[in-house]
């Protein structure tokens, strides 16, 4: 294995220095002031407010809003998913290669907000085309806010390494920014809809477009907040790293595999349960306000995540993320006995709730593992392109499929936007509501098997790091 300290090019003194902190800066036990943790924190809730309201109402926007069909936007979400993702690791290459006076992820925050931005509102514009050109507006919108996120995104998960040494802190960072997430996601996720009626007074166009910048500009504070309040450490190891170095910090990364497989599977699960709601409230319930009710109960995410730093006190981290896919199955399974009562249907959403809150937490925690994992194995510390693919990679990859997958089946079983629904249909829209989400979860569930051996590895790693 290569020697870290003569990877970096590191001196003795320089090794020294990485063991420490910069001023201000959490030490290995210590803890972050809390005005850097709530800026954090930020990053997530603006970064979900936006992406949130994509994910959980685009496909309606696009099929009874803009005036695509089914099979359109479906395939739009796919292509659009399927081809931005693959930015991910572009931009894991761009922030390895990053080297400022304000660290190596947080420019980011800066430089690409305004396009993130401007893109969202543009995806929600409604411009009068034809038919032809609403697919291609909606398409190039919807790539470009995608790659835009994409550059948010990547850094919040990247920078974690960066804020503290010490594995505890970083959960319980990551904690602070799922929470933060959360509020991101249960704001839109909740008054989106009614925001949409009082903007728009009876203009679904005008109330969409008017959401859209409200929101984005929101957006845009919090993420100048959390630029002007986070701080980087490790400046020492945040050497710019060649492409090829960068990608030699995969090699033999077992566990970094493992985590994005299991990642995808659950943003698959997510997606399908999310872009499925409002369809099935609409036309299974026929009360579409409560999705609104639904997705304010996705705050029982928010109780997940709190109790991940207790969970692993007893339980391994894997375990604990086994417990969060199996917690989510089980509520997604029961929604399908709970028929069409509004108080089963809730308690069920809730406890499935639960279960996210947990499964889409330990991911991104987990993930500042791998990049000690790398850096120990391959002498490569590629915080930016690990973190990247763990995490941005995966919610494109799952999230385009997990929107493209419910519309394929809905639309073979006949469909129709506005319309009453086919018995066909409707079983298609309960099947995708229910068993499609639970099925990844398992899924994901069993792929963690294979995590365990190497979370037993974590102490002799951080020992050999801190050793150099």
């Amino acid at each position: 294995m290569p020697d870290p300290k003569e990877q970096h090019g590191m001196t003795s003194h320089e090794a020294t220095e990485v063991a420490g902190t910069t001023p201000g800066s959490a030490t290995a036990g210590g803890r972050l002031p809390l005005h850097r943790v709530l800026g954090y924190a930020s990053t997530d809730t603006a970064g979900n407010l936006l992406y949130c309201m994509v994910t959980s109402f685009v496909l309606y926007y696009y099929t009874d809003v803009f005036g695509i069909s089914l099979a359109a936007a479906g395939t739009i979400l796919l292509i659009a998913r399927i081809l931005d993702a693959f930015d991910a690791p572009i931009w894991g290459f761009i922030i390895d290669r990053t080297r400022t006076r304000w660290g190596q992820s947080r420019p980011y925050w800066l430089l690409v907000t305004p396009f993130f931005a401007v893109f969202f509102v543009m995806l929600f514009w409604s411009p009068d085309l034809g038919s032809g050109g609403k697919f291609v507006w909606a398409l190039v919108t919807y790539l470009l806010f995608g790659i835009a996120y994409t550059g948010i995104a990547t850094p919040i998960t990247s920078i974690l390494p960066n804020l503290s040494n010490d594995s505890g802190e970083r959960i319980t960072l990551n904690s602070y920014r799922m929470v933060g997430g959360n509020v991101g996601y249960f704001v839109p996720a909740t008054f989106t809809l009614g925001l949409v009626a009082f903007f728009g007074g009876g203009n679904d166009i005008v109330g969409w477009r008017a959401t859209a910048a409200f929101f984005a500009v929101v957006g845009v504070a919090l993420l100048a907040y959390a630029f002007c309040t986070t701080r980087e450490i490790n400046t020492e190891r945040q050497r710019p790293l060649p492409i090829r170095h960068s990608v030699r910090a995969v090699r033999g990364n077992w566990p970094w595999v493992v985590l994005v497989a299991a990642f995808v599977l659950y943003w698959l699960g997510n997606s399908a349960r999310t872009s499925v709601l409002v369809y099935f409230t609409e036309y299974q319930l026929g009360d579409k306000n409560f999705a609104a009710v639904l997705n304010g109960l996705v705050l029982f995410q928010v109780l997940g995540i709190v109790l991940i730093p207790f969970l692993v006190r007893k339980l391994s981290k894997t375990r604990v993320l086994q417990l969060g896919f199996l917690v989510a199955a089980l509520g997604q399974v029961a929604m399908t006995f709970a028929g069409s009562s509004h108080v089963a249907l809730a308690v069920c959403w809730s406890l499935a709730s639960l279960g996210t809150g947990i499964a889409v937490s330990m991911p991104f925690a987990m993930l500042s593992d791998t990049v000690d994992y790398g850096e120990w194995r391959n002498g490569v510390r590629a915080a930016g392109f690990l973190t990247a693919i763990g995490s941005s990679f995966c919610i494109k990859i799952g999230s385009g499929l997990g929107g493209f997958i419910p519309s394929m089946i809905m639309s073979s079983a006949g469909y129709r936007a506005g319309q009453q629904q086919t018995d066909a249909a409707l079983s298609a829209i309960g099947f995708s509501f229910s068993w499609l989400p639970a099925i990844f979860f398992v899924a994901g569930a069993v792929v963690m098997l294979a995590y365990r051996r190497y979370e037993r590895m974590e102490p002799q790693v951080r020992s050999a790091l801190a050793a150099v």
